[in-house]
């Protein structure tokens, strides 16, 4: 019976002009291989038939871990279990979780689509099934290259969908960022692709610039007579002008009232985001919380009692429809179109404070991107000069009421 095995004796072992072993007990050893290494071994019969299994690497699998995996494996044994059939097992399904549609499935269910709606996720999940998963679906993260993503994103282009070829680089992006989170691989290909796709035509959305009209849609937007929740998101959104997604998602637990500020992640751009609350956004809040504050989000769908589901991506545009606002005139991103321009050219705010607020890509004079917390400050005024400029543009489109006992009778 060997003598059980001590640190010493293994590192005493030196190499020899062959491979030799040092044997512990149950079967485990030692073998010193002709380049000195040390590899840890267990030898044992199922079936009649004997077997090696290899448990790791001398110094990094110490002795008494050797001893803990060779016990494992013997419990394994006495089940009538072959602990090497069990690791090419464990190996495959490991392996097989590294794959991109593995990856990217799990991105969709645990990432995207608690926060987002299902439309938006299962148009993401079709685009993958259809125009990615087909190519690159089966491959292994570390081994999928520049070049094969940009293969993909050529067939789709191929048939003049320039747009869905820039969504699906986004979203090979997105799964892949996952992936370095998950530690399935450390490198996106997609940052390479910048500027190899043809350029996607730039979309441009309609934006009331004339200050009279602003105000009398600011005035309709007032007299809105549908629900307080749709009544609450429209004059919301006109303050904050967020993305429409950003704002049907907005979620009571982001929205820091002492503060006055609401935090959320972005996931267009993925990145954080903080929006400094004016004191009219404030009052908007106040004004719906006893309604919706009970729920999850601020703007509930209306078919969801527990406030758990937000309103759909049509409630702010229906009510629009219904005031006599056209789509040539305002759609849900118009707000934002709208503050870009006023807050440069009429209140002269800095562009790149401006951008940062927008969530747009902004970077500082090294190149480096604007955390969410930069020019905060800044941004608070930006956000309360905004705000009042909306005052001051819903007051001067006002029609002028006549007061009684001030009306002058003409001379016949």
């Amino acid at each position: 019976m060997p003598t059980p095995l001590t640190d010493l004796n293994i590192r005493k072992a030196k190499s020899r002009s062959k491979p030799w072993c040092l044997y512990d007990t149950g079967g485990l050893y030692i073998e010193i291989a002709i380049s000195g290494s040390k590899l840890w071994r267990l030898k044992y019969r199922l079936g009649g038939k004997v077997r090696r299994l290899a448990l790791g690497a001398y110094p990094d699998v110490g002795l008494a871990m050797a001893r803990e995996r060779a016990q494992k494996a013997r419990a394994l044994i006495a089940d009538g279990l072959d602990p090497l059939a069990r690791k090419a097992a464990v190996a495959a399904q490991t392996a097989a979780q590294d794959t991109f549609e593995t990856v990217a499935i799990e991105f969709l269910d645990l990432k995207l689509r608690p926060i987002r709606v299902d439309a938006h996720v299962k148009r993401i999940d079709a685009r993958f099934r259809k125009d990615i998963f087909p190519y690159i679906g089966e491959r292994k993260l570390p081994d999928i290259t520049p070049s094969e993503v940009l293969t993909v994103l050529r067939r789709i282009e191929g048939r003049g969908a320039i747009e869905t070829a820039h969504r699906a680089m986004q979203n090979i992006s997105q799964a892949f960022r996952y992936g370095i989170a998950t530690g399935r691989t450390t490198i996106d290909p997609t940052r390479d692709l910048r500027g190899a796709l043809t350029p996607a035509k730039v979309r441009h959305y309609p934006a009331p610039l004339d200050p009279n009209r602003i105000g009398e849609i600011l005035l309709a937007l007032d007299g809105y007579r549908g629900t307080p929740t749709v009544k609450a998101a429209l004059k919301l959104g006109s303050l904050v002008f967020v993305r429409p997604g950003e704002l049907r998602h907005a979620q009571w637990a982001h929205i820091d009232f002492n503060l006055r500020q609401w935090a959320f992640h972005v996931s267009k751009t993925d990145v954080d985001q903080i929006v400094p609350l004016s004191i009219q956004a404030m009052a908007v809040l106040e004004e719906i919380r006893p309604l919706t504050g009970q729920g999850k989000f601020v703007f509930p769908s209306a078919r969801s009692p527990k406030g758990d589901r937000p309103m759909s991506d049509n409630a702010v545009l229906t009510a629009l429809r219904s005031l006599g606002i056209t789509a040539d005139e305002m759609v849900g991103h118009s707000w934002r179109a709208s503050a870009r321009t006023l807050l440069d050219e009429t209140l002269g705010f800095p562009a790149h404070v401006i951008e940062q607020q927008l969530t747009h890509s902004v970077r500082d004079p090294l190149g480096r991107a604007y955390n969410r917390t930069q020019h905060l400050p800044e941004r608070r005024k930006l956000m309360q000069a905004w705000a009042d400029h909306l005052d001051k543009l819903r007051v001067l489109a006002k029609p002028v009421e006549p007061m009684a006992g001030n009306v002058i009778a003409m001379r016949g």
